[in-house]
């Protein structure tokens, strides 16, 4: 019921359309929606040659935030995978992190835990612009988990 009312306010503020809807199953809607946790994928593919440097800066600055955005609750999990074997170059990547925040919200707290963390911009800035140097392609996609058993 929760989520046919949320797929129902969903619809309702995509198509504009203007229909009376009980304050009270808004709010059970909106609610349940903050509440549920929101998936990220961050996928890269590094240069040829710096593997190993490109990983030290992720660790440093990646890895740290996400450490502590876990530590205060905005990241209830993260897990970074690696191939096992390689693929082709069209679809060749070497590292990716599924993150799982807290809600949706939870995710936009990133850039001022690297900024505490991270206070001197200058050197912070120099290593990120480094990384990108040796990032060939990457994405961030937001992702859902599919129950197999649904009519979805």
């Amino acid at each position: 019921m929760k989520r046919l009312l949320h797929s129902l306010t969903l619809m309702i503020l995509v198509c504009g359309l203007r229909v009376p809807v009980s304050s009270h199953a808004a709010a059970q809607a909106s609610s349940s929606s903050a509440s549920r946790p929101y998936l990220v994928e961050w996928v890269y593919r590094v240069k040829y040659g710096y593997e190993d440097e490109w990983w030290q800066l992720f660790q440093k600055y990646q890895i740290a935030t996400l450490d502590k955005e876990k530590n205060l609750g905005y990241v209830t999990s993260y897990q970074l995978f690696k191939p096992g074997l390689h693929a082709g170059e069209d679809s060749r990547w070497d590292y990716r992190v599924i993150i799982v925040y807290k809600d949706q919200a939870s995710a936009s707290h990133g850039g001022e835990v690297e900024k505490a963390l991270f206070p001197d911009t200058t050197a912070r800035k120099k290593d990120e612009n480094r990384r990108w140097e040796l990032t060939t392609n990457h994405w961030d996609l937001p992702i859902r988990e599919v129950d197999p058993h649904s009519a979805e």
